[in-house]
């Protein structure tokens, strides 16, 4: 894999110059094409006030604007921090303040207040000054999910985004006349690892945002996806032709989905990853083992006491917090997922967050495995088990399913019943309403716990 010594989009169009890089929204740009529009843009927030060291805010939904002025302020030298427009203000007020940020570039309806707005790039005041490519750079921050408190900002360099996709594309490869459709957010660390990848390779990038997912990904012939985007596409009989390679994650992956899309000419991997490590850390071609994989190339795993302690050259330099870098690993450099995980085979398998396991009647229940059984099933394209409080046991697990076709409790629960002991078999089942399927890539399971018991 070839050395990046300057920018990547500038890399490529003094390789590629005419090659196609990225299209989207009826635009198509080549590489040099590419690079220029970036000049173009970050010589206008230059103008502005934008410099190398500044943080600024771009908040918006995935398109085509929304990544182009990602790319020119990380070329302007700034810490960009891409800001999910559904989060709400008084979030934002309690977070933003410790980010240190210069300035503002909305591309939603207004939400955020106190930071000096950016205005769209308009014909550039002049030429771009230029800002020396240095990897070791912080380019990013990234919200991490929350799921413990306020959000913490992690922090990436140029050299670890790259590190991160060049250990992806080791494994799944992508070459220069291929195209990754854009199929994740810019505010979440998986739709930044798509960008990072296509850099990293100089292929083809296509962003349609305002498309049909099946409409998308014309032409694309790889995508990330979670598997109820790949099970809605195989049970519609909507699979583009030239698609054949998927990155599945996000959630439990069902062995029969993924037979079936082999069977329709697709190779699907899965993996693990998180915000801190820039996305992926082990992946592997889906199989019907548990496993998520092997580490990817550099990247380092270790098991004490049942968690998953991480150390990868994709890791970020630090949280960002009051204006320096506050360290996330250990002393020798480990990384403590809170993840129980164990190695088999050579590969990891991850069995459910420490946070998530509960107990009910003094026996232990790791809701993550009872998910994995039931992905298992036929019927079943998703699956969610939470705890409900109960007044003998304290706590029971009971499950909520994207399924095809009516749930059949009893079936459901015969079915389970060779596989699981008594106690952890779901008490109740419920089909996922469309409320939790809004708002984002990733159900929070803290919206399907609240929802299941309101339904007590």
């Amino acid at each position: 894999m070839v050395m990046l010594n300057d920018w990547p989009w500038q890399h490529w169009a003094k390789r590629r110059p005419t090659h196609p890089a990225l299209r989207g929204e009826g635009a198509h740009y080549s590489w040099a094409a590419l690079a220029a529009e970036l000049d173009r843009r970050a010589a206008a927030y230059q103008a502005q006030g934008v410099e190398a060291g500044c943080g600024v805010a771009l908040r918006g939904k995935n398109s085509l604007a929304l990544l182009l002025d990602y790319l020119a302020l990380i070329q302007c030298g700034a810490r960009v921090l891409v800001l999910n427009p559904q989060l709400p203000p008084a979030l934002l007020a309690q977070l933003l303040p410790g980010l240190t940020l210069s300035f503002l570039r909305d591309h939603a309806a207004p939400g955020v207040t106190g930071l000096p707005p950016l205005q769209p790039p308009g014909a550039a005041p002049g030429g771009c000054t230029t800002v020396v490519f240095q990897p070791s750079r912080l380019a990013t921050l990234t919200l991490t999910s929350g799921s413990s408190g306020l959000p913490k900002a992690a922090a990436h360099s140029i050299a670890a985004h790259l590190a991160s996709a060049a250990g992806v594309l080791a494994l799944i490869p992508f070459p220069a006349e291929a195209c990754w459709l854009l199929s994740l957010p810019l505010f979440h660390v998986s739709g930044q690892g798509i960008v990072w990848r296509w850099l990293r390779a100089g292929a083809a990038l296509a962003v349609e945002p305002q498309l049909p997912l099946a409409q998308a990904l014309a032409g694309c012939t790889h995508a990330s996806l979670v598997p109820t985007q790949l099970w809605r596409l195989l049970e519609q009989g909507q699979v583009p032709e030239a698609l054949h390679a998927v990155l599945l994650g996000g959630a439990a992956i069902p062995p029969a989905l993924t037979a079936r899309a082999e069977q329709a000419g697709i190779r699907c991997w899965c993996g693990y990853g998180m915000t801190e490590m820039a996305s992926t850390i082990c992946a592997k071609r889906a199989d019907t083992h548990p496993g998520v994989g092997q580490p990817l190339a550099g990247c380092e795993i270790n098991i004490v006491e049942e968690e998953v302690l991480i150390r990868a050259p994709g890791q970020a330099a630090g949280y960002w917090r009051d204006g320096e870098l506050h360290p996330l690993a250990d002393e020798e450099g480990w990384y403590h997922s809170r993840d129980r995980g164990l190695m088999a085979a050579g590969e990891l398998q991850i069995l459910g967050r420490l946070d998530n396991l509960f107990f009910s009647g003094g026996e232990g229940i790791q809701p993550e495995a009872i998910e994995q059984l039931l992905a298992r099933h036929p019927q079943v394209a998703q699956a969610f088990v939470v705890p409900v409080e109960d007044a003998q046991f304290g706590h029971r697990p009971v499950a909520v399913l994207e399924a095809s076709g009516a749930l059949q409790p009893a079936q459901l629960t015969q079915w389970l019943a060779a596989q699981l002991p008594r106690y952890q078999l779901p008490v109740a089942y419920y089909p996922l309403p469309e409320s939790l399927k809004q708002g984002g890539i990733k159900i929070p399971r803290s919206r399907v716990q609240q929802w299941a018991a309101a339904q007590q």
